[in-house]
C-alpha cells in the first residue's frame, strides 16, 4: 500500500511547495526577489522623500504629515513588517546570488578589467552595509528617539531639526544618501535585467529612468540635513 502510495505521488511530480523551493534555489528566482523587493523599497523610498518634504512648509504641515502616519495604527504596522520583509528577502538575494558569482569563479582574475560595471554596481556590497547600518540608527534617531538630543513624542519637525543640527548627524545623512544614490542607480538600472528586459548599457529608458529616479529621491532627501545645517529650516 505504502508502495502504490510513492508510485502515485511520484507519477504526480514535484509538489507546489517543492517547485517553490527550486525556484527560490534558482538564479533567476532570487534575481525575482531582487527585482521586486527592490521596486517595493525604491517606492518607499520615493514617498519617504515627498513626506520629508513637508517640513519646508513649517513645523504644522510637518507634524501634520506625522499625525496622519499614525492615524491608522494598524495599517502603519502592516507597512512596517511588509518593509521589514522586503529589507530580510533583498538581503538574501542579493547574498545568495553573491554567493553563487564566488562559486562560479573559484580563482580570482589576475587583471580586473571594469569593461562592463560601473562603480555603482560594484560598490555594491559596500553602499548596501552601510545603508543597513544607517536605517538603524535612523530609527533609533527619529522613530523611538533613542539616540536624539532632544526628542518629543509627536513633534516630527522639531526631532527633525534639532537632530539634524548636530553636525556629524547631519553629515552621516547626507553620506548615507550618497550611498543611497549608487545603490538606486544600480538598482533600478539591473531590475529591467532581472525581470528579463535587456537593455543596453548607454542611452537607455532604464538608465535614463534610473538616472531621474535617483537624482530625484537623493536631492529631496539631502535637501533635508542642508536646509537645517544653513539655517533655512529652524
Amino acid at each position: 500500500m505504502n508502495t502504490v502510495a510513492t508510485d502515485i505521488a511520484a507519477d504526480q511530480g514535484p509538489t507546489a511547495s517543492g517547485r517553490l523551493t527550486r525556484l527560490a534555489r534558482s538564479s533567476v528566482g532570487q534575481k525575482a526577489v531582487m527585482a521586486t523587493t527592490g521596486v517595493i523599497l525604491s517606492g518607499f523610498v520615493l514617498g519617504h522623500m515627498a513626506g520629508n518634504l513637508n517640513a519646508f512648509r513649517g513645523a504644522e504641515a510637518m507634524d501634520a504629515y506625522g499625525r496622519a502616519l499614525r492615524f491608522v495604527p494598524e495599517a502603519l504596522w502592516v507597512v512596517r513588517v511588509v518593509l521589514l520583509v522586503a529589507v530580510v528577502l533583498h538581503i538574501w538575494a542579493y547574498l545568495a546570488l553573491t554567493r553563487k558569482s564566488l562559486a562560479a569563479r573559484a580563482t580570482d582574475y589576475r587583471v580586473v578589467a571594469h569593461r562592463e560595471s560601473t562603480f555603482a554596481s560594484r560598490s555594491m556590497r559596500y553602499t548596501g552595509p552601510l545603508l543597513l547600518v544607517f536605517i538603524v540608527y535612523h530609527l533609533l534617531h527619529l522613530t523611538t528617539g533613542t539616540v536624539h538630543p532632544d526628542f518629543v513624542e509627536g513633534g516630527v519637525y522639531h526631532n527633525l531639526v534639532i537632530g539634524l543640527r548636530v553636525v556629524p548627524v547631519a553629515l552621516f545623512y547626507l553620506v548615507a544618501m550618497a550611498a543611497l544614490g549608487f545603490h538606486l542607480f544600480h538598482g533600478v538600472w539591473s531590475m529591467f535585467q532581472s525581470v528579463g528586459l535587456s537593455q543596453p548599457r548607454y542611452d537607455s529608458f532604464a538608465r535614463r529612468l534610473a538616472t531621474v529616479f535617483t537624482l530625484v529621491v537623493v536631492a529631496g532627501f539631502a535637501a533635508i540635513p542642508i536646509s537645517v545645517l544653513a539655517g533655512i529650516l529652524r
